[in-house]
């Protein structure tokens, strides 16, 4: 009896130990696993709804376009405007009218131009400004009635005029940049001083068009009729929606990328000094001198759109290089145009817009003050850069091939001067920005290749090394 109660004590004994032996081991792995992902977790960057917007990029079939119009102006040439850039495959909104235009029954089924929406009665609104135009409520509620349509799967609502020109790859690579889901407001100011003045800073002009994000618009439509009834004194559209968001507490954040583009004559030094985020819009074309020579404006926005459809994000990036031999600064502004000086130039020198242009009204000193460094050309052509126009361009298996040929112009010269080419070559690579270099921007460098002729000059455009400095090596 008693070896049997030893023998039941040891089996006891044996299974407490074991047991104790299992209980520490699972506590020991349990602690181990808490103290990896604790571990692990701190060295992983904090996850946030950035990250969800970062990992589905956004499409144009994430956006909802709201044009603004009338009927006069939609039957006329301003139509043909948005049919350059709009996609009816790919793209969802509608170009407001105040009524239907006479021939609406031979463009419903017309996909290369967006469907026609009535805009509704504003009669109940007062507009006290005085000589302004009454329609500039009709146009402000565009946004509420864009918000209205109810499309799904939004992130994005856009805005602008029948005479806005956008470019929709560069527009949604800008958008992406942003998370959707905050209150956002994107815009570009206008490019004269006394406007911003008059209309304000923090005002997105709305023929540059201007970015609303989902959540912040669909706040906006609710409140809008309510809020615009507190601003009949204002002028414009756009003022009214600046207002209405002031309201909400949401401030302009800026995109150098639209173009108000309240300018006349010649664009050229604007547009050959672009700034280094993507071209997003362009608008008042009629207003200026078609952006090509010898060519009507269609026919100059068709031409440029060549080399849109090739490379979108580098369509008038600036890159300078410098010839030794012959002491040349070298400024590509890619798909547009590419300038020569016959000699050097610091890069902080060739940046600056050049003051082709003339001002968009006459008025005050400030109507010819602009928001952006110029440079006046010098009074005698022939001692300005050279300036070689966009030929055509394609892509090839080592790159693309951009080619510009000289601008004439009645000077005599010597075989040192960059007078004496005719052609300009480009290769370069299709570009495509990720979300850091849209964030922080960086221009690109380029090289002056051995040529084999005299009269032609080949360029080769890459990324600048990481402690390149562009200068005359």
């Amino acid at each position: 009896m008693q070896l049997i109660q030893s023998s039941t004590k040891a089996q006891v004994s044996s299974r407490l130990i074991n047991l104790y032996i299992i209980s520490s081991s699972v506590c020991t792995l349990f602690l181990f696993i808490s103290f990896f992902l604790v571990f692990t977790s701190s060295k992983l960057p904090y996850s946030s709804s950035h990250d969800a917007y970062a990992a589905t990029s956004t499409s144009l079939e994430h956006v909802v376009f709201g044009i603004a119009s009338n009927q006069k102006s939609w039957t006329t040439q301003r139509k043909e405007y948005v049919r350059l850039w709009w996609k009816g495959h790919s793209m969802r909104g509608c170009v407001f009218l105040e009524s239907l235009p006479r021939d609406h029954q031979n463009h419903t089924n017309d996909t290369s131009l967006p469907p026609v929406c009535i805009s509704g009665d504003t009669s109940g609104f007062r507009y006290t400004y005085r000589n302004g135009l009454r329609s500039a409520i009709r146009v402000a509620r565009v946004v509420s009635e864009t918000v209205a349509l109810n499309h799904s799967n939004v992130r994005w609502y856009v805005f602008g005029d029948d005479d806005t020109v956008f470019f929709p790859e560069n527009l949604v690579k800008t958008l992406s940049k942003y998370d959707h889901e905050l209150w956002y407001y994107i815009g570009a100011n206008s490019e004269i001083y006394e406007q911003n003045r008059v209309f304000g800073f923090g005002m997105a002009f709305g023929g540059a068009g201007f970015a609303i994000s989902y959540p912040l618009a669909k706040a906006l439509a609710k409140v809008f009729d309510t809020c615009i009834e507190r601003y009949p004194h204002l002028y414009g559209s756009d003022s009214r929606i600046s207002s209405c968001l002031a309201e909400l507490g949401v401030g302009l954040t800026h995109e150098p990328g639209f173009h108000q583009n309240d300018l006349r004559g010649d664009t050229f030094g604007v547009l050959a000094s672009h700034p280094l985020s993507p071209l997003v819009s362009l608008h008042h074309l009629q207003h200026t001198d078609p952006i090509f020579p010898n060519m009507t404006t269609m026919q100059a926005l068709q031409h440029l759109l060549k080399a849109v459809n090739v490379d979108s994000q580098r369509i008038l990036q600036k890159t300078v290089c410098y010839d030794r031999w012959f002491s040349w600064t070298v400024s590509v502004s890619w798909g547009y145009a590419v300038q020569i000086y016959g000699n050097h130039m610091l890069l902080p020198d060739v940046l600056p817009v050049q003051e082709t242009f003339k001002q968009w009204k006459k008025g005050p000193v400030l109507s010819g003050v602009y928001t952006f460094n110029t440079i006046e050309q010098h009074p005698d052509p022939c001692r300005r850069p050279v300036v070689f126009f966009l030929d055509h361009v394609s892509s090839r298996e080592d790159g693309i091939m951009s080619i510009y040929k000289k601008s004439y112009a009645n000077c005599s010269y010597d075989m040192a001067s960059p007078r004496k080419l005719e052609e300009v070559r480009v290769l370069s690579h299709k570009l495509d920005l990720n979300i850091k270099q849209l964030q922080a921007p960086r221009r690109h460098c380029c090289d002056i290749l051995p040529s084999t002729g005299g009269k032609v000059m080949d360029i080769a455009i890459r990324e600048c090394k990481d402690e390149e400095l562009i200068h005359m090596h």
